[in-house]
């Protein structure tokens, strides 16, 4: 071609990649700079593909070159170049470079999201992959079916039924349960955290079934396995593993069938049953007393009372309302007391700091052959570091995977950096972190953060900040952490300087709100709240109470106090917070 325009040397750039000769594509890429061709994104983008066929450390160092040369000319905003070096760091097992690299991408849509998801949870950090999508969605980003397959199967491999099952209500809201790939992930997460009714309700409901569906399946019913029209070799593996798991008692698995499961009163039942568990896992979290004790009152007139999804989402909303003798009410006996049952407990007791109750709970369990699992031990362990138990709370985490055979996760490091950090061992916390066995995410470093402050360690302080911001430099907590650091320290110089730089970036912090029911109106206050309808009358109350505080003896504590103004004003503010 003697007259060779930008788009002929991309168009041969990807030609050659797709044919497998990538040498010649890099040559081109020399001519193209020999020449002073533009770069884009699109021709870089099939570099990166043809990368990913070679070894793992000429494929990094192929792909830190593009990455770098992307940077310098400048084409970092093009979403598909970031996109395509995300799954080339995370087929390399670089969750780090991922992760950096996602960061600095000015623009990320729902592919880039996933990629990031794919690369974290890929290299065994499942728990900072459900964190990216919990921050999609909370950056309004729209999900496809990739993105609900791949945080759908996360749920499944964590074992996490209240994640799990938001996501399978998100999925419901969008459609894309009809995908057969969203399908297929829900039916193996559901059979993952015991709701092995549910998925075959879900199967039966499947318009399009593939070999995955049918292999999905074959481990909770047995009669699907006779229904196949081809067994392939995974069919009859996964076929003898049920045999060998139920000791050969396949009525176990006998199924619901669909001319069962087109009778509406089933239906009603199942949604019903889902409903009623996820309402319950909205009122444990709200701490709302009233509208739980109704949702499970409806639950035992329609005879779910003995539905162990029920009753532990029930036992958990009692617990996290501070309901602890009515939630013991509800304990089944223990020797058919669900995993669940007993892990929910053991939180009960850490969350109200009897750590005695939970450790003579985690002991019954253990007593009476249950096996603790990842649940179990995050529930143990924040019990050991509430309670200021470091030693404990390290011999617990030891022997998590030298007794009991469970494998440390994120939380589990959380916990014990947590409760190191309340005691004002740093050095010790940052061997820890150094030594974990996964990678360290922004609970870790905002947990050490929240300690430095309590310690006034300005040193860890700006360590720990550094490394959240590094994760994240749009994280507004970081900024306030660390800002309230400064205060505390008396640093208001510093203060300022971190204040004008959230506002030169327009990052605001989330106001923090409290919120009060009365009868069926929901009130919300924030610090110096004024837009209530009796606005007058609340601060009139308050102003009472003030002074009848004060005249028996009550002195404010302002040394928490974060603005530097004088002590009646920060008196004033602190009484006025939400």
């Amino acid at each position: 071609m003697p007259d060779r325009t930008p788009s002929s040397w991309y168009t041969a750039i990807s030609g050659c990649v797709r044919c497998g000769r990538e040498s010649t594509a890099f040559g081109l890429l020399r001519g193209m700079r020999e020449r002073e061709v533009p770069l884009s994104g699109f021709a870089l983008a099939s570099l990166v593909t043809a990368c990913e066929r070679w070894g793992k450390d000429e494929a990094h160092a192929c792909g830190a070159a593009i990455h770098a040369l992307t940077h310098k000319a400048g084409l970092m905003v093009n979403v598909y170049i970031g996109t395509a070096l995300l799954h080339l760091y995370g087929s390399q097992k670089c969750a780090v470079d991922a992760q950096r690299l996602f960061w600095e991408m000015p623009e990320r849509n729902v592919v880039s999201w996933t990629a990031l998801m794919v690369s974290l949870s890929s290299n065994g950090y499942l728990e900072e992959a459900l964190g990216a999508y919990r921050r999609m969605r909370k950056e309004g980003v729209t999900c496809n079916a990739n993105s609900f397959a791949t945080v759908v199967s996360l749920c499944g491999s964590l074992k996490n039924e209240v994640a799990g099952l938001q996501v399978f209500s998100q999925v419901l809201v969008s459609g894309l349960q009809r995908q057969v790939s969203v399908a297929n992930s829900l039916i193996t997460m559901l059979g993952n955290i015991a709701r092995v009714q549910d998925a075959e309700k879900l199967f039966y409901q499947m318009v399009e079934r593939d070999t995955i569906s049918w292999n999905t399946m074959l481990v909770d019913a047995e009669v699907l396995f006779w229904s196949m029209g081809r067994r392939d070799l995974i069919s009859w593996n996964t076929m003898i593993s049920s045999y060998v798991q139920n000791g050969n008692n396949m009525d176990a698995l006998k199924t619901v069938g669909p001319e069962a499961l087109m009778d509406g009163r089933m239906v009603h039942a199942m949604i019903l049953q889902l409903s009623l568990q996820s309402n319950l896992l909205v009122c444990a979290s709200l701490a709302s007393l009233e509208e739980g004790m109704q949702l499970h009152g409806l639950g035992v007139k329609c005879g779910l009372d003995i539905d162990s999804h029920v009753v532990n989402a029930a036992m958990d909303m009692y617990g996290k309302c501070g309901k602890m003798d009515e939630m013991l009410k509800m304990l089944p006996d223990p020797a058919v007391r669900p995993q669940q049952c007993w892990n929910t407990l053991i939180s009960g007791y850490a969350r109200y700091g009897y750590f005695k109750e939970a450790e003579d709970t985690f002991k019954h369990m253990v007593s009476m052959g249950r096996k603790p699992d990842y649940v179990t031990f995050v529930t143990l362990l924040s019990a050991c570091s509430h309670a200021g138990l470091v030693d404990k709370c390290i011999d617990y985490y030891n022997s998590m995977s030298s007794v009991f055979g469970v494998s440390p996760g994120i939380n589990h490091c959380v916990c014990i950096v947590d409760v190191l950090g309340r005691l004002g061992r740093f050095t010790e916390a940052e061997k820890f972190i150094e030594d974990m066995p996964v990678l360290p995410n922004d609970l870790i470093w905002r947990s050490l953060l929240s300690s430095s402050r309590t310690h006034k360690n300005l040193d860890i302080g700006r360590k720990a900040a550094k490394k959240l911001l590094e994760l994240d430099p749009f994280d507004d907590s970081a900024y306030v952490l660390l800002s309230n650091l400064y205060a505390t320290s008396a640093r208001w110089s510093d203060v300022d300087r971190l204040r004008s730089h959230m506002k030169n970036i327009n990052l605001n912090k989330r106001p923090a709100c409290s919120w009060l029911k009365q009868k069926k109106e929901v009130s919300t206050f924030g610090i110096g709240d004024r837009s209530h309808k009796h606005t007058e009358q609340i601060y009139a109350k308050l102003d009472e109470m003030f002074l009848k505080l004060r005249d028996v003896g009550y002195v404010a504590d302002t040394s928490s106090a974060l603005h530097d103004t004088d002590e009646e004003q920060k008196e004033q503010n602190l009484w006025n917070h939400s």
